[in-house]
């Protein structure tokens, strides 16, 4: 049996008890400068500060501006002053944090930005010793609060490859590191590197990294599968992979394959602080449904376009105009239910009758499913059906992209995947699958598994996305057709709205549960499944 981590567990996050007192906070606003010459050093001390502060309680948060890839901390920290009673002051400078949380830590490691793989062993160290995570220039810094030197990362490294210098870094702390939880800290590589979930893993005491999944990387990817086998059953892989090493289709593919579930991104911030409160007294999920259980819906002569965003709501296009224009399905990162659950009530609260929250991905955390084994998989998604019965949703969304490279290649399920979903989720109105487009499609009694027909690159034109939608209506010429469209992050509402109206009709934009129900009763689509002869890995992978 693998051994248990006694002192944090990602489920037991400290929450606060249901009716709150009236409680203050400390909050900064950071800028978007996370060059490693410019304002990184500082943000990774800071980082580090703040896992530290919120051990215990929720005390220091960090709104980013709206450029920031997670566009929503300054209407969360908001939300937390009108629906939690936080009281925030502000603190302007470094100087002004440490000055009100330097006792938080122990004292302070160095690390050596000439060797980028030392800032993630220092942030290791920090959890492990509450220690911030200082570069040589900051070290005066942390001595004028009275802390002294825990570790010094200068020169023991110097040389060495990232896999012996994680290697060293396994063999010296990864006994004493959290076993539910694995910070996989890659993202930006080079001159600007963006460890915004620095403090969710400083706070849980987590194996800081950037091991490759890439086998041209072998002494990283051996190193990275030996640490995933150890991790303790239904853990997280938390963060992102490298962008200067690997893939995301290479790092997926290798976590699903010993049933864990990856939340990313590398920069999602304020963890630490979102873990500990629960949702408001009496709030309870309510999607906006726009079908009842039992009821029949029958599609008519014509083309049924649904859209739906991924990439979970909190780096989409919640906050910017338009939404609520069309109906759109916004899939929903449903483990934030424990460890960000005001996210989660923001959304929800903040919908419009137009906005529909579906489960994914692929369960109840990013997973290719096609991987996963096969004892593990009924567990999985009994866990998935728990957290979707708690956000009130009725539809899954899967992805596979391990034969597939970003948007382009295999998204197909296999056969054997898909029996699989249809017996672990009996009582869903039905399945949608792909990123890019996929082919897999299916009906049994009335539960469709409709894959997405169109991508939506925010970067094309949109007179090229119209006219390339109008030639799908035309290729498929057959009625009623079932046009699944995925939306990706950034695409604004208001300029799908004017695609719709240059799409050649009879065209009817319905919500995805409507399209879901209308799919069951008219079986234009071909049943097919991921062909035998079909690429069964990405290229540059093999388990």
């Amino acid at each position: 049996m693998r051994r248990l981590i006694p002192f944090i567990l990602l489920t037991v996050c400290a929450a606060l008890p249901a009716a709150e007192p009236a409680r203050s906070a400390f909050v900064m606003r950071w800028n978007l400068d996370w060059n490693v010459t410019g304002g990184l050093p500082e943000k990774v001390m800071l980082l580090s500060l703040q896992g530290l502060a919120n051990r215990k309680s929720p005390q220091f948060y960090v709104i980013h501006p709206p450029e920031y890839q997670w566009e929503i901390t300054a209407p969360l920290y908001s939300f937390y002053e009108r629906k939690h009673g936080v009281r925030f002051t502000e603190l302007k400078t470094a100087k002004d944090a440490l000055n009100k949380f330097s006792s938080a830590a122990r004292g302070y490691v160095v690390w050596d930005p000439a060797v980028p793989a030392t800032m993630n062993v220092a942030f290791t160290i920090a959890g492990l010793e509450d220690a911030l995570v200082v570069t040589p220039a900051l070290i005066s810094t942390a001595e004028s609060h009275g802390l002294k030197s825990i570790d010094d990362l200068r020169g023991r490294y110097d040389g060495q490859t990232d896999a012996e210098i994680y290697g060293d870094a396994a063999r010296r702390y990864w006994a004493r590191c959290n076993h539910d939880a694995f910070m996989l800290m890659g993202g930006h590589a080079g001159a600007v590197r963006m460890p915004g979930m620095a403090d969710w893993g400083v706070r849980q005491r987590m194996f800081f990294n950037d091991l490759s999944a890439n086998p041209k990387h072998a002494a990283e990817l051996a190193l990275a599968q030996k640490l995933l086998a150890q991790l303790n059953d239904g853990a997280t892989v938390f963060g992102w992979h490298s962008y200067g090493k690997d893939t995301e289709e290479q790092w997926t593919t290798l976590l699903s394959g010993y049933g864990l579930k990856m939340e990313g991104l590398h920069n999602l911030p304020n963890l630490s602080f979102n873990c500990q409160f629960t949702f408001t007294p009496g709030f309870k999920f309510t999607n906006n449904h726009h079908t009842t259980p039992g009821e029949k819906l029958v599609a008519g002569p014509k083309v049924y376009l649904s859209f739906v965003q991924s990439d979970s709501i909190g780096i989409g296009v919640w906050t910017k105009p338009g939404r609520g224009k069309l109906p759109f399905a916004w899939q929903v990162t449903m483990n934030w239910t424990k460890f960000s659950p005001a996210a989660l009530e923001y959304f929800h609260e903040s919908a419009t009758p137009n906005d529909y929250f579906i489960g994914g991905l692929s369960g109840p955390g990013y997973m290719y499913p096609n991987h996963i084994p096969a004892a593990k998989f009924p567990g999985l998604m009994k866990e998935a059906r728990t957290l979707m019965a708690e956000l009130d949703e009725h539809a899954l969304e899967i992805m596979d992209n391990s034969a597939a490279d970003g948007n382009v290649g295999n998204a197909d399920l296999t056969k054997e995947t898909v029996d699989r979903y249809y017996a672990a989720f009996p009582d869903v109105i039905g399945f949608i699958n792909g990123y890019g487009p996929a082919r897999t499609r299916d009906l049994r009694d009335t539960r469709p598994m409709i894959s997405y027909d169109y991508y939506i690159d925010p970067r094309r034109p949109r007179s090229e996305v119209a006219a390339d939608l109008n030639e799908l209506i035309a290729l498929n010429s057959k009625r009623p057709y079932f046009l699944l469209v995925h939306v990706r992050e950034s695409n604004d509402v208001n300029s799908l709205v004017e695609v719709v109206k240059q799409l050649d009709g009879p065209v009817e934009v319905v919500p995805l549960d409507v399209f879901l129900k209308l799919a069951a009763s008219r079986k234009t689509y071909t049943t097919r499944y991921q062909d035998p002869d079909d690429p069964k890995h990405f290229e540059g992978y093999r388990k």
